[in-house]
């Protein structure tokens, strides 16, 4: 029996719904949105954008696929394999989003449209590069204000501003508003020089202004106003020229020169790759995989090469930054950085915690890779083994860990300051805590450490 699920983030916009039939997801056109679609479609638009690679395309069916009364067509796009979130993006991802938007927004405007909304959930990472997946944010243009600047300022220029400002990594700031940063907020978290820069005060500080008075009634702020396309053109030049000159610095993080020491330690880097290496190559069967706890991605980029698409996430933020970089300057299709802490894995979200999937729920892979951080969860976050053993075994089929022990320099370090209150943190006890779950596909101690690399597989 066939099976249709409407996507619970998708019921705001009458203009049509994403819904997953027999796996597969589609997109609905309702009738409502017929004449912005055909405008869409016909102007050459819709070709423009996928041609540059910018908008994911998508197959047109003649089926009511739901025999839904609204019903104008029915769309199948390109699947995304992994729905990822602004707060699990580095700065240079949000950034890119962000520039994405404008660059749509400006070729909309040449075949006579533009954007309804502007958000980051409008964006998706696909075949190494974000792209646009929402067909249905066009509509035909009008002479008057851009309808979505309000949303792009909150979802994409306040949290920029905040982190180039405070010169940290504030992704959080997007789980606690997950709609964007309210102009308000996002002006009292400035500095004061921030008033200095005539493009933040436009679209922030001023923009803030304009819209309390907006909520408050005060006349003299009618949308209906003619805003012409000469202004519109120079509003989005701003935000363009915002955008670009904002900058993470490169800090440096205590995981920054991870590969680089652990190369010193007399071959055991090179040890642990041809361990994993060689098991890889008895797996012909994975497609797919996840580095968690990935740092730079030495190891993801290393899965990658084996024509296996792989998500590369780590805490640090500035790690997957650097990582992000990295995909960007060198064309890698198949890895996807993501910002992940495996000790508070993004949560389920939105109304009535449907409308985002948690990241366990989200990922579903053929292998996970868990190298160098069991002794970070169970004795750095106090988490008990049995628990990480739940927390992997629904994500995949096949686990790759390395268990490091307690006598190990990395775990010393993490007990210099805190009891030892770990007695069942030993080989024994990993075994007895996994065992449950997989099976011991093969063991061997890393040469040059006492490191053990474990090849689980789920019951």
């Amino acid at each position: 029996m066939s099976t249709s699920v409407q996507h619970p983030a998708s019921y705001r916009d009458p203009s049509g719904f994403v819904y997953v039939h027999e796996g597969i997801v589609y997109r609905q056109v309702n009738q409502f949105y017929r004449e912005h679609f055909d405008l869409f479609v016909n102007s050459g638009c819709y070709r423009q954008l996928v041609d540059d690679g910018l908008l994911v395309s998508h197959e047109q069916l003649t089926d009511n696929l739901l025999n839904s009364n609204d019903w104008y067509t029915t769309l199948k796009p390109e699947q995304v394999s992994l729905v990822s979130y602004a707060y699990e993006w580095s700065f240079d991802m949000l950034k890119d989003a962000a520039l994405l938007t404008l660059r749509i927004l400006k070729q909309a405007l040449q075949f006579g449209l533009i954007l309804k909304d502007a958000t980051p959930y409008n964006i998706q990472w696909h075949h190494g590069k974000l792209v646009f997946i929402d067909t249905l944010s066009f509509e035909k243009y009008e002479e008057k204000p851009w309808i979505a600047y309000r949303q792009f300022c909150e979802c994409f220029v306040a949290p920029l501003l905040v982190m180039y400002y405070t010169k940290r990594p504030l992704q959080q700031l997007m789980l606690a508003w997950p709609d964007g940063i309210p102009l308000d907020i996002a002006a009292s978290l400035l500095p004061r020089k921030s008033r200095f820069s005539i493009h933040t005060y436009l679209h922030i500080h001023l923009h803030a202004k304009v819209s309390a008075k907006q909520k408050t009634g005060t006349p003299g702020n009618s949308n209906t106003e003619v805003f012409t396309r000469g202004k519109l053109d120079r509003l989005i030049n701003s935000l363009e020229i915002l955008i670009n000159k904002l900058q993470i610095p490169d800090l440096e993080s205590t995981w920054s020169h991870y590969y680089q020491e652990a190369s010193q330690r007399n071959g055991y880097l090179e040890a642990k790759k041809e361990i994993i290496d060689g098991w890889l190559s008895r797996l012909p069967q994975i497609k797919t995989a996840a580095d968690l706890g990935a740092n730079e991605g030495e190891f993801s980029k290393m899965v990658a090469a084996k024509s296996i698409d792989t998500v590369a996430a780590d805490f640090d933020p500035y790690c997957i930054n650097n990582l992000y970089r990295h995909i960007k300057k060198h064309g890698v299709k198949n890895i996807q950085p993501l910002i992940l802490d495996l000790s508070q894995p993004s949560p389920a979200n939105g109304l009535n915690y449907a409308e985002r999937s948690s990241f366990s729920k989200r990922l579903q892979v053929d292998l996970v890779l868990a190298l160098a951080v069991i002794h970070h969860l169970a004795i750095g976050k106090n988490i008990p083994l049995e628990r990480i053993a739940a927390f992997f075994a629904p994500v995949a089929p096949y686990l790759l860990i390395e268990f490091v022990p307690k006598q190990d320099p990395k775990t010393q370090l993490l007990l210099q300051h805190k009891k030892d209150i770990y007695p069942h943190y030993t080989e024994a006890g990993f075994l007895a805590a996994f065992e449950p779950l997989f099976h011991v596909e093969q063991q061997m101690v890393v040469p040059h450490s006492e490191r053990i690399l474990f090849l689980l597989k789920r019951k």
